[in-house]
């Protein structure tokens, strides 16, 4: 199932695109990623990629901005958004993500298993 799927982590924090990606590697996935929405929207338009995992607060574009591009350019792309939190609080964010098209939401910290779990049910 994991085979040739590729998944865009994009996070501004270098520790959480890390980790990530490990725990995506580790399954068999591969994996790419941007720091940034801006970055992670270059990638999209230059490689295929199955499914992304993005942060709402970031530079240059945010995970929302990011979101509504991604349902405009590539409706079919599977979403899944991940926030710690910000002036609204994650709550807000994570439910703004949702209704603009994020598939499935988690706040940060995650539970690797329920990433794992969104993950794999999405790819189906």
């Amino acid at each position: 199932m994991s085979q040739n799927v590729r998944i865009l982590i994009i996070d501004d924090e270098e520790q959480i695109r890390e980790m990530l990606a490990q725990m995506l590697t580790r399954e068999g996935y591969e994996v790419v990623h941007a720091d940034n929405g801006k970055e992670g929207m270059k990638v999209c338009r230059e490689q295929k990629v199955d499914l992304i995992i993005t942060d709402i607060i970031m530079p240059e574009k945010d995970g929302i901005e990011m979101i509504l591009e991604l349902r405009h350019d590539f409706p079919h792309l599977k979403v899944i958004a991940i926030s710690g939190g910000g002036r609204l609080g994650p709550d807000g964010y994570l439910e703004m993500a949702q209704k603009l098209g994020a598939h499935r939401t988690f706040f940060k910290p995650f539970n690797r298993k329920e990433i794992l779990d969104a993950v794999q049910e999405l790819l189906e």
